[in-house]
Formats: C-alpha cells, structure tokens, sequence
C-alpha cells in the first residue's frame, strides 16, 4: 500500500503542477508502464487528454496543438519503441522553435540492459534535439522527493516557453504495481510546501543601448535596404514589419508562412511574388541592395536562397528571437538575438523617416511585383486545371481567420507562388523546421483540436505517410477540411534534373502508389468529394462548410502537366518583368 501511496502521490504533484504552469493539452498514447501518468492526466479536471494510438501520429497532433495555441503540450507513452517513434516531431518541434514536454515511462533501473521486455535506453534518447533532459528518481513519499516532482515540472514549463521555443524529455521510471490509488487523501496537494502560487517570470532576449544605436546606425546608412520576413506565426509582427518598411522606404518580401501577405495592414511596401520573379537573371542582377535586413527563419524560396548567394550583401542583418543559428548564407555580418516585435517597436519609435533612401528604390520593386502579379492574375483567370489554382479558389472560399495549413514539397511551394496580397486574414502553417512530409495529416489535426476552421492541402503520398493521423479525427470527430492533391506520386521531382533519367524516375522518384482516397475516407467516416472542376471544387468546399467533422476533397492531377504548367507560368512572368526592366531604362 505503500508503495502505491508514494506513486500516487509523486506523480499527482508533477500533474497538478503541469496545470497550475498552463497546461492544458496531453497527448497520451496506451500502454502499461505510462498508467500512473496516463490515469492521473485523465483524473485532473484541468487537463484535457486525448488519445493516440500510433506515437508518431500522437507526437506530431501535440506539436500542431502547441503551434495554435502558442502554448506546451505534453504528450505521453509507454517504454520501448513507443518513445522512439516520437522523434520526428521532436526533431520538427526543436527546428521550428515549439514548445513540447514529451513525457516517458520507463522500466526501473534494474530492468534496464538485461534483457527485460520493451526496455531500451531511453537516457538521452533525443540528444541535441530538446533543450533539456531528466531522468526523473522513483518515486518517494520524502518531502524532498515531492518537492522535486514539482519542480521538474515548473522547470519543464520555464525551459520550453524561453525563447528559443523547443521541446524538453522527462524520463520516468516505474515499479509495479503501475495502478495509482485515489483513495488517497488530498492527492493533487502532494509537494506543496505553502498556499503561494509560483511565478513564471523570464526575461524577453532585448538588446542593449549602445548595440541598438549601432543597429540603427546601420539600417540608416542604407540607401537600397531589403527587408525580408519569414515564417512566423504572430500578426503583430506581420504589421510591425510592414510599418517599418514603409518608414524605411524597403521592399518587404513576405514569406507565404510570414502572415504578412493577409490582413488589414498596409500591403504598399510587402512584395508578395519575389519567389516567381527572382528566378529572372535580369532581375537578379538589377535589384543589388546595399543591405539585406531578416526577421525570422529562412524563407521557403529557393531563389531567394539562390538571390542571397549572388549577391552576397555587404551588411546583412539576422534578427531572430534566441540563440540558434539560422543563417544557411553563412553571409550575416550582423546577428541580433532579440525579441523581433519588442525590437521592432523600438525602432518604430526611434527610427526617423530614411534620409538615404533611394525613392526608385521601392518603386523598382513595386513594379516587378505588380507585373509578375498581373501575369499570376492572368493565368489564374484562365483556369487551368492545375494544382497551384487550388490556393487560389481556396483562399476565395475560406471564413475569416481560418488555418490553412500546406503540406511540404509542392503545396508550400505553391502556396509561395499563389497566395498573393489580400485584406482578409488567413493563418497560413507548414512544418518547416525539418521540412518533411511526416506526420503532416496530425499536426493539422492537431491545430484543429484548438481552432475553429482548419483546412489542409497535402500531396498524396504526404497523406498516405500519415494516413494514421486521421484516426484522432475520426474519435475526436475533428472539423477539418483535406484537400488532397493526388497526382500520384511525388510531383516535386518532376523538377529536379533527375526527371530526365527515364529508366529510374518512376521507380525511385515519382513512386506511384495507385492507393484509393475515397476508401481511406470511408475507413475514417470522412465525408468525401473528388472535384473535377474548379465550380465542384467550390461547391464541395462550401457545403462542407455545414458538416462537423472530417472532410476530404480529392483533385486528380498529373505531374507532367503540372510540371508543364509551372514553367509555362514562370515564363511569361520572366517575359513581362524584363519588360518592365527595359521599359525603365
């Protein structure tokens, strides 16, 4: 009885703290030596539990759960592989700066490497890719014991809200017997020594005076300045960014993952198709700033890589919110770790109107915009039967404020492409921290247990990847809207140069699968609609729009003609931007 009572109570004390701290999400997936955590999460009336079979599925729900909320999720499994299958959404949740408390039971110490059934070494399991490790002690009735209970947790709230954002591992051993014992008198008090709530208080990363007048000594040196925004949550700072590139008289090149391309901020200085028209040498060789300013991750745009490259600035600025370096150039001359909009409003409030910029400077940008723009427009208005058309009509159809979430591969890349400047807010997320296709189907699931409207367009084979994560939709009765983009196979490959070689591609790149959406969407008792026309497609959407629950929109496409289409479209942008350029001089 005991030991029961010293079990019940260890592990109520870190449960009861994890609430008090603010959590309110757990992701727990079954098994036997998770139970006293498994039975305790499900006890506190605080703590809303969902259940995940599959760890994989269950990792990456909590990482979509924690990204809309802006909040930690814990999630929780048994020993053995189960923890092991958390690790792509560990190795996402680190890269993408998310905020994770990944929870697992163990086997006791003498269990451990002699040959006990689903025991591995779980010490360290992740490595480098959580800010922090505990091996928690067997639990004790001491009050030391309870008192570090208690601790753990508030330090585990502590370490994944301080920026950088990320994931922390807390490994728990058991002894049987597992079954906690609620006869216990008062057990969510256990551990506390006094009636004084705890206080989170961490410093928000701010640079110094004298470094702040450098900085801004710096920007206003700039005649020809870039600012640059990428992925990134926050619309606060979407607004910020747009304010400070209209003081400075900057191009703003807006992420599609930036939040800048939607609102009702000023769009007059956001520059929403450079990925299209920066694939263009003439551009490239024209439009040489004298300074490039970065808030935030790398974009998604490769030419904007290959952009940065060439022209390697002579003052480039990285301004990103804590330690960690990302900055693939290797070109910064400037690296500022500080909180971006406490940054950001400090130099709207202290940064005069630039007296070195240049006017045409803006003005160049803004018409290679406009004309890349028009083109863009243009063969939208067409209606191709073509998969980057389907962020078009989509961004037409969704409600106000909804989530759009894309898949990696071409999804995002279309979404680059297709989502231009417009008043109304959609919140657009991707997993771009280690930019797979994994786990991409939960993760949207996931915001979805937090939001109201969540809409998902995704590559078949993403889909199939994650096939899985559909299943907490169905016990869950999640509302979300898939659109799954089948094409067949991996359509991003078709342009690479590997989809010359004829005799491998197929086998080794496209990897056509042949699988049924409709029947996934059956076994699931998802509502399902192929749309052959862009009218069904809308038709599907909206009626959608009136059923709670899972829905899948399926569009048939093919990856040569996509491929096709593509370069088609490029083209006549690369055309009527070096007419813009020629018209100039």
């Amino acid at each position: 009885m005991k030991h029961q009572e010293c079990l019940t109570r260890f592990v109520a004390a870190f449960v009861d703290e994890l609430s008090a701290c603010g959590v309110e999400h757990v992701v727990v997936s079954p098994g036997s030596r998770s139970t006293p955590l498994a039975m305790l999460l499900n006890a506190h009336s605080d703590i809303r539990v969902w259940m995940n079979i599959d760890e994989r599925s269950a990792a990456f729900f909590a990482l979509g759960i924690a990204k809309a909320s802006g909040r930690p999720a814990a999630l929780l499994c048994t020993s053995g592989t189960a923890a092991a299958n958390y690790y792509p959404a560990i190795v996402e949740a680190k890269l993408s700066r998310v905020p994770l408390i990944v929870l697992t039971a163990d086997r006791p110490h003498e269990l451990r490497g002699v040959g006990a059934p689903q025991a591995i070494d779980q010490i360290k399991l992740y490595g480098d890719n959580v800010k922090w490790f505990q091996e928690m002690p067997l639990p004790g009735l001491d009050e030391q014991t309870l008192l570090l209970s208690r601790t753990t947790a508030r330090r585990a709230i502590m370490t994944v809200t301080t920026q950088p954002l990320g994931p922390v591992h807390l490994n728990f051993p058991f002894r049987e017997p597992l079954v906690p014992d609620f006869t216990v008198d008062n057990i969510w008090d256990s551990g506390k020594t006094s009636s004084t709530e705890f206080s989170m208080v961490t410093g928000e990363n701010e640079i110094s005076d004298s470094n702040f007048d450098k900085l801004t000594r710096s920007i206003q040196q700039l005649k020809r300045g870039l600012i640059v925004v990428g992925p990134q949550v926050n619309s606060e700072l979407a607004e910020l960014a747009a304010l400070i590139g209209e003081r400075l008289g900057f191009p703003v090149l807006a992420d599609p993952l930036s939040q800048l391309r939607t609102g009702n901020h000023n769009k007059m200085p956001i520059i929403d198709c450079f990925d299209s028209f920066l694939r263009d040498t003439l551009i490239t060789e024209t439009f040489i700033p004298d300074g490039v300013i970065r808030i935030g991750a790398m974009p998604v745009s490769k030419p904007f890589l290959l952009y940065l490259n060439k022209i390697k600035p002579s003052r480039y600025i990285v301004i990103d919110e804590g330690e960690g370096w990302r900055e693939p150039t290797q070109l910064a001359t400037d690296m500022v770790y500080s909180d971006p909009i406490r940054l950001c409003k400090r130099l709207l409030n202290q940064l005069p109107p630039n007296p070195s910029a240049e006017p045409s400077w803006l003005t160049g940008w803004n018409k290679v915009n406009q004309a890349a723009k028009n083109e863009i427009k243009m063969f939208l208005e067409e209606k191709h039967w073509h998969e980057g058309q389907i962020i078009s009509e989509l961004s037409k159809l969704l409600p106000k404020n909804a989530y759009l979430f894309v898949g990696n591969s071409m999804p995002i890349r279309d979404l680059d492409t297709f989502l231009l400047n417009q008043t109304g807010r959609i919140n657009t997320m991707a997993n771009r921290g280690a930019n797979g296709i994994d786990g991409v189907v939960s993760t949207a699931l996931g915001v979805s247990a937090v939001s109201k409207s969540v809409n998902l367009v995704i590559g078949d084979l993403s889909f199939f990847h994650d096939m899985n994560g559909l299943l907490a939709g169905k016990l869950y009765n999640l509302n979300a809207t898939i659109i799954v983009v089948n094409n067949d196979g991996g359509g991003i490959f078709s342009f690479l140069p590997q989809a010359g070689e004829a005799v491998d591609f197929e086998q080794l790149f496209g990897t056509p699968a042949g699988l049924d959406i409709e029947a996934v969407a059956n076994l699931y008792n998802a509502d399902y609609k192929q749309a052959v026309t862009w009218e069904e497609f809308a038709d599907a959407y909206l009626t959608y729009q009136k059923v709670q629950g899972l829905k899948i929109i399926e569009i048939q496409t093919n990856r040569k003609d996509n491929t096709e289409k593509h370069r088609m479209l490029w083209n006549r942008i690369s055309y009527a931007v070096q007419s813009v350029i020629k018209d100039d001089d």
